[in-house]
């Protein structure tokens, strides 16, 4: 199974996968990544490249920076994200934009876009396509190395990436840090992720995704809360709710 955190957008008749990483989502990331998870660049006060310590190890400035991020969102009980997600091909000529929320608390999370929703309570995934009227069910496998939400937010990075900071940016107001992932495993459909960090408050502001067909999928939070409500049951797929859907099960 591709990542638990994937949605699927059709666009000018073609149909992209497109991993919420959101980016920071994840932010995908990523964000995905999560993340603040979604974004562009608008221009660097300076450029410091900070190239990684070695071979095959990851720059110790820019891990400071993601364990702050992680032990940040570590001690929210619950999130409440907006996001939009833009897609640009090789040429950067944008292909789409798409906006969504994400609800998270421990490990269950919600995600919702314009036509699809994603839910998982933390032992099973809904995926619901409102344009088939259809619901996949599957587990959630924790050995199979998918990327949700949570995992956008916290250490993912340690095991799955190489990092390097490449050093400080503005977007819009804020000041950002921006730290540049490459995946360890050479086989993911992405070779390399830019994420932005709030330097005052150590929160994903945006992720930029370059997967190798030359896509790129850039996504940017427009809002944030934090510590609110949130009942169990929003993360649960509830079918009454949906008249007529068909549920395939695949657990």
């Amino acid at each position: 199974m591709i990542a638990a955190f994937r949605v699927k957008l059709t666009l000018r008749n073609v149909v992209y996968d497109v991993y919420l990483m959101p980016c920071k989502f994840i932010e995908t990331q990523i964000h995905v990544m999560l993340r603040r998870i979604l974004f562009t660049l608008t221009f660097f006060i300076s450029f410091h490249a900070f190239s990684q310590t070695s071979a095959g190890k990851s720059d110790p400035d820019a891990k400071k920076i993601l364990d702050k991020v992680s032990s940040a969102f570590k001690n929210y009980k619950s999130v409440i994200a907006k996001f939009t997600l833009k897609i640009e091909n090789s040429a950067g000529k944008t292909q789409g934009v798409k906006s969504g929320v994400v609800n998270m608390k421990g490990g269950k999370y919600q995600i919702k876009v314009s036509d699809q929703e994603i839910y998982s309570d933390g032992a099973n995934i809904w995926t619901y396509d409102k344009s088939a009227n259809e619901v996949q069910i599957t587990k959630l496998d924790e050995s199979s190395g998918m990327i949700t939400p949570q995992k956008l937010f916290t250490n993912f990075y340690d095991k799955d990436f190489l990092y390097k900071l490449n050093g400080l940016g503005k977007e819009g107001t804020k000041t950002v840090q921006e730290i540049e992932l490459t995946p360890v495993d050479k086989t993911k459909p992405f070779f390399k992720v830019l994420l932005n960090v709030d330097k005052v408050n150590n929160q994903i502001v945006s992720t930029r995704v370059f997967e190798k067909n030359g896509n790129r999928y850039i996504y940017s939070v427009t809002g944030m809360q934090t510590n609110g409500s949130l009942p169990d049951q929003l993360f649960v797929f509830n079918k009454s709710s949906h008249p007529g859907v068909e549920v395939v099960d695949l657990r």
